[in-house]
């Protein structure tokens, strides 16, 4: 018959270890891995989500040593929900300056260098609304600069 001897310190250390394995264990699997970044209570329709977007620019130079510049609207496209109510900020990095309009709707602007507009939103209609630079807006005159708002 075999007689196993456990020493206090051995015994310590496995309480230890047993505590610190059930607190990994409860962490581990207490919390779901996913944080949520936007609240969709009941006020969400009082509340105004804030989206910010850029003037942006690409230049390159061609083998025949031509210069090609396009510019962009950074993100190019932006999701919101019908009826929600939208503060869109828009910062002109690149570009002296851009006029936009906004497809289907009577929303019209100017997005000028180092300056920020903003255009309060709200689509009462589900779609896709074309975001478009009148300065831009087509391969010749350097764009097109076409940013997309999809209304779900």
């Amino acid at each position: 018959m075999r007689f196993v001897v456990l020493k206090k310190g051995s015994m310590m250390f496995f309480l230890l270890f047993m505590i610190t394995l059930s607190a990994a264990a409860i962490w581990f699997f207490g919390t779901s891995g996913s944080v949520p970044v936007a609240s969709r209570d009941q006020n969400q329709h009082e509340q105004i989500r804030e989206i910010h977007m850029v003037t942006g620019e690409f230049s390159a130079k061609t083998s025949g040593g031509k210069e090609i510049e396009a510019y962009r609207w950074d993100p190019g496209t932006v999701f919101v929900n019908k009826g929600e109510k939208v503060r869109l900020t828009i910062l002109g990095v690149n570009g002296k300056e851009h006029p936009f309009i906004i497809e289907g709707t009577n929303i019209k602007g100017v997005v000028k260098q180092d300056d920020e507009t903003t255009v309060p939103l709200q689509f009462d209609k589900e779609g896709i609304y074309r975001f478009i630079c009148l300065t831009h807006s087509n391969k010749d005159r350097n764009g097109p600069m076409i940013a997309y708002i999809v209304v779900d």
